[in-house]
């Protein structure tokens, strides 16, 4: 820590609020914070200077446009998004669910596209919505991917919790299921971020045959009949195999 900017760390946690909350007030960041009031204050006047924070006629601070602009910037620059966009909108069109594309972030993944279907429902997902790394068809099959000393210690280190009703929360399960997903090469899942949606994820090897990102299709979970499952398989799995040839991959995992 002593290596760190400590102001600069204060000023990601006051940031890090509105990752939660559309706007706050001073005293609503003081309170979330725990920060004194006078640091608070100077902070946010910083930020605002920087374009980080815009406040708004009713007193409420918002995050400013410059984050959009950087928004913009990362999203550009994620290449395996302008590879794999092709393969999404065949997907999506040929199956007509939502479909996402997730990362690894840490302990977590992190969904940085998603194409609606031309008929959208409600679901639990949008560009940069988090998830851990145990919960969810697409975290299971990054998860599942991993280099097993990464997978090993995670799985030693993690507190499943319940973030749907079908969150699996017990770690010799989980064991089972990250199994079948390395032998089949899919992950399916139900209710386990949000209650009555599915998902189902295939894993996107890069040039070095490691998982970069996870494919998935995502909709009610009526919508997910038992007959129509094999077939969903198969495209999900075609998709994102077709993306990691575009990414250099060229051979077969055991």
């Amino acid at each position: 820590m002593q290596n760190k900017n400590k102001t600069v760390i204060k000023s990601m946690d006051l940031l890090n609020l509105f990752l939660t909350h559309p706007k706050l007030n001073t005293n609503d960041m003081v309170q979330l914070s725990g920060m004194p009031k006078t640091s608070v204050h100077r902070m946010i006047g910083s930020l605002s200077d920087m374009g980080f924070l815009h406040k708004n006629q009713d007193g409420y601070y918002t995050l400013g446009l410059l984050f959009l602009q950087f928004g913009n910037l990362v999203a550009e620059r994620l290449d395996i998004r302008h590879v794999a966009l092709a393969s999404m909108e065949k997907l999506r069109d040929d199956v007509g669910f939502a479909v996402h594309l997730v990362l690894r972030d840490g302990e977590e993944s992190i969904y940085i596209e998603k194409l609606d279907t031309h008929h959208p429902v409600r679901l639990f997902t949008k560009i940069g919505k988090k998830a851990p790394l145990y919960a969810g068809a697409s975290s299971r099959t990054i998860l599942a991917f991993m280099p097993d000393t990464d997978a090993a210690a995670y799985l030693e280190e993690a507190e499943l919790a319940p973030v749907g009703s079908g969150t699996i929360v017990s770690k010799e399960e989980l064991r089972t299921l990250l199994a079948d997903t390395r032998r089949t090469g899919y992950s399916f899942s139900r209710s386990e971020l949000e209650d009555y949606t599915a998902e189902l994820s295939a894993p996107i090897f890069d040039h070095s045959g490691q998982i970069i990102a996870a494919l998935s299709i995502a909709g009610l979970e009526v919508q997910f009949g038992g007959e129509h499952i094999p077939d969903l398989i198969q495209k999900v799995r075609s998709a994102a195999a077709e993306i990691s040839l575009k990414l250099g991959y060229g051979g077969a995992r055991g």
